[in-house]
């Protein structure tokens, strides 16, 4: 198999202990409160962000259901994205995200300072995005950015 890179190895107490460990009470976020009426109701939206913010807080992740998406597109989307990841990292750099460029592919994540075994792909819901240049809710001043667009797979962008 190879030498492991030393990047990988995480400190001996943190590593997981060897147990199995079933997690009960996973959050749940339905988001068909706010999909199915005709006037938005502030106050469902007011709920959902903060169970959100709840779940983030508490869990760090949560299961979305009732989002709207359909299966079909869910497919085409995984196997968009297993088509890109199994590229060269060369191929897929060319498409990185950077101090300049907050979205597109990377592979440097870290947890506890130590490198995770993972790849991600970012990107803006929206093409184009509109991004505040700062948190002051006085300066109105914006950045427009656009997703990276991967030559392959041509479905992926």
């Amino acid at each position: 198999m190879g030498e492991l890179d030393p990047a990988f190895v995480q400190e001996q107490e943190h590593r997981p202990k060897l147990s199995t460990i079933e997690a009960e009470g996973i959050p749940e976020i339905d988001l068909s409160s706010i999909f199915h009426h005709e006037v938005k109701d502030q106050s469902a939206i007011d709920s959902l962000v903060k169970k959100i913010g709840s779940a983030c807080k508490e869990w760090g992740f949560f299961q979305v259901t009732n989002h709207g998406v359909p299966l079909s597109i869910r497919k085409r989307l995984n196997e968009a994205a297993r088509l890109f990841f199994a590229q060269s990292l060369e191929e897929k750099k060319k498409v990185a995200r950077d101090e300049i460029t907050p979205i597109g592919y990377y592979d440097k994540e870290h947890t506890k300072n130590v490198r995770n075994w993972i790849e991600v792909f970012d990107f803006f819901a929206r093409d184009p995005t509109l991004v505040p240049l700062n948190c002051d809710e006085n300066d109105d001043q914006v950045v427009q950015w656009s997703n990276p667009s991967p030559q392959y797979p041509p479905q992926f962008r």
